[in-house]
C-alpha cells in the first residue's frame, strides 16, 4: 500500500453553519487521535455517542465517532470521523485539537489523492467526486455519479485492454521477422484497428457530452443595435435581466446570465450592438463584444428580419459581419421579429441554421432551445452518459489521432514498426485518463482543485 506516513485531518462538510459538521482523520494515528479526543476505544463501523474534549480535558461538544479500519476505508488507511454540531467556530476548534494531538491539516484533495494512490479509486473516479460536489444541474450530478461508480473507467479500461493486446501482437510480429508468415498482412489487424478507432470515437462523443454537462456552453448573443439581442436574453433567462428600449446602443457593456435548458448549463453573454460608432464608450463595448465572441462556444447572430436585412440570405447576413465574427466559432442565425411578417420556424441552409422567432412575444423561443440542445449534442443524450473533463476529451482526441495514423501506416506502407509506435502513443493517451499512465504534475493539478475535506 502506497501511503503518506502522516495522519491528516480536515473539516469534511461545507463552509457555513449547519446542524451537523464532520471532522475526518486518515492515517496511521487516526484512531489514536480520536481516542485522545473522546477517551473511547471505538468498535469499527459502529456509531458511538461521545464527548469531545480538548487537550486540557475540557468538553467541546457531544457527537458521534465512527472508525473505519484500513484497507477497507475510503482512503485505504485507518479513517476516523467525528460528527459534531455544525458551527464553523466549533469545527475549527475540534480540528485544532486534532492537530494538537498529532495530526496535520490535510492539503486540498489529499483524502481523495490517498484513495487513488492506495488503489481504492482511479483518477476518473477521484475527479468525479469533485464534479459531484460542484454539480450545477441535476443532470450533471447524475452523470458525475455514474463516473464515480466506474462507468467511464470501465469503458476506458476495456478499450485499453484491446489496444494493448493489439500492440503486443504487432510487436511480436516485429520480434520474429524470420517467420515465413507475414503476421501483419495475414491477420485481422486492419479490422481490429478500425473497430478500435470506431469505439474510441464513440467514447469521445460521450465524453464531449459529459464535458458539456459539467462545464456548460458559453453562448454569446451578437448583432446590430436594436436587433433584439437584449429581448432574446430576457426570453432565455425568463426574467428582465437586460434593459430594453427603442434607442440604438442601449447595451454598451457585457451582460451575463447563467441558465440551464433541460440540464444543459448555459453561460449567456449579451453584447453591445455591432456598428461603426464615434462614441468612445460604445466603441469599448463593441471591442469587448468581439473579445467575448473569440472565446465563445457558440454565437447567436441576431437580425431584425422585419427591416432592410430581412431579404438577405443567411450567407449574406453572416458575411456582412465578417470583420466581427471569429472563423472557428459555430453560428446560429436568429431572424427576430417574425411576428411581423413570418412564422416561427427552423431552417437549415448549408452549414447555417436559421431560427425564425419573436424575442418580444416569445414565439419560436422553444425552437431555439431545442436547437441549442442539439448543437451541444444533448438532444439525444442517453441516461448512460457520464461526466468528463477537458483533459479526458483531449486524451481521447490524441488517442484517436494516433490510431488513425496507425491505420494510414498499415494501409499505405504496412510498416509494423510505425504502427507499434502509434499504438504506444495511443496507449499513453488513453492510460492517462484513469491514471494508469500519469505524471506527478498532472496529479498535483487535479487534486489541488479539490476542497480540503476531500
Amino acid at each position: 500500500m502506497v501511503s503518506d506516513s502522516d495522519t491528516i485531518a480536515a473539516i469534511a462538510t461545507g463552509p457555513g453553519a449547519g446542524g451537523v459538521g464532520i471532522i475526518r482523520l486518515s492515517g496511521p494515528e487516526a484512531f489514536s487521535v480520536a481516542r485522545k479526543l473522546t477517551k473511547l476505544d471505538a468498535i469499527a463501523r459502529q456509531a458511538h455517542f461521545v464527548s469531545i474534549a480538548d487537550c486540557q480535558d475540557k468538553v467541546l461538544d457531544q457527537g458521534l465517532l465512527i472508525q473505519f479500519p484500513g484497507p477497507n476505508s475510503f482512503t485505504g488507511e485507518d479513517v476516523a470521523e467525528l460528527h459534531c454540531h455544525g458551527g464553523p467556530v466549533l469545527l475549527r476548534t475540534v480540528l485544532r485539537e486534532c492537530i494538537n494531538f498529532g495530526a496535520r491539516q490535510a492539503l486540498p484533495g489529499e483524502f481523495s489523492q490517498r484513495a487513488f494512490l492506495n488503489n481504492k479509486i482511479d483518477l476518473v473516479q477521484a475527479e468525479a467526486i469533485a464534479d459531484l460536489i460542484s454539480s450545477s444541474t441535476e443532470a450533471a450530478a447524475r452523470s458525475a455519479s455514474r463516473s464515480l461508480s466506474g462507468e467511464f473507467s470501465t469503458k476506458v479500461d476495456a478499450l485499453l485492454e484491446q489496444l494493448i493486446r493489439l500492440r503486443v501482437f504487432i510487436e511480436a510480429a516485429i520480434d520474429f521477422p524470420e517467420e515465413e508468415i507475414d503476421f501483419i498482412a495475414e491477420s485481422d489487424v486492419l479490422q481490429r484497428l478500425r473497430a478500435l478507432e470506431s469505439s474510441i470515437t464513440a467514447l469521445l462523443q460521450s465524453a464531449r457530452r459529459g464535458r458539456t454537462l459539467r462545464d456548460g456552453l458559453k453562448l454569446v448573443i451578437a448583432g446590430a443595435p436594436n436587433a433584439g439581442k437584449s429581448s432574446l436574453l430576457n426570453q432565455l433567462a425568463e426574467q428582465d435581466t437586460a434593459i430594453v428600449t427603442d434607442i440604438p446602443g442601449t447595451t454598451r457593456d457585457l451582460l451575463r446570465e447563467y441558465i440551464q435548458i433541460d440540464g444543459l448549463p448555459l453561460h449567456i453573454v449579451d453584447t453591445a450592438g455591432l456598428r461603426d460608432s464615434a462614441d468612445a464608450i460604445e466603441q469599448e463595448g463593441i471591442r469587448r463584444a468581439r473579445t467575448e465572441m473569440q472565446s465563445a462556444d457558440h454565437i447567436l447572430l441576431v437580425v431584425d428580419n422585419s427591416g432592410s436585412l430581412g431579404h438577405l440570405d443567411s450567407a449574406e447576413l453572416v458575411n456582412s459581419h465578417e470583420g466581427d465574427l471569429p472563423n472557428a466559432v459555430p453560428i446560429t442565425l436568429v431572424r427576430n421579429k417574425c411576428d411581423i411578417n413570418e412564422t416561427p420556424a427552423t431552417l437549415k441552409t448549408g452549414d447555417i441554421t436559421e431560427i425564425f422567432l419573436s424575442a418580444l412575444s416569445g414565439e419560436g423561443i422553444e425552437l431555439l432551445r431545442k436547437h441549442l440542445l442539439a448543437t451541444a449534442g444533448m438532444s439525444d443524450t442517453e441516461s448512460s452518459d457520464f461526466s468528463a473533463r477537458e483533459r479526458h476529451v483531449l486524451a481521447l482526441e490524441e488517442c484517436a489521432e494516433h490510431l488513425h495514423q496507425g491505420l494510414n501506416q498499415l494501409q499505405d506502407h504496412g510498416a509494423a514498426e510505425l504502427i507499434a509506435e502509434d499504438l504506444r502513443y495511443a496507449q499513453d493517451s488513453l492510460g492517462s485518463i484513469t491514471g494508469s499512465f500519469s505524471s506527478d504534475a498532472l496529479l498535483g493539478e487535479i487534486f489541488s482543485s479539490f476542497c480540503i475535506g476531500k
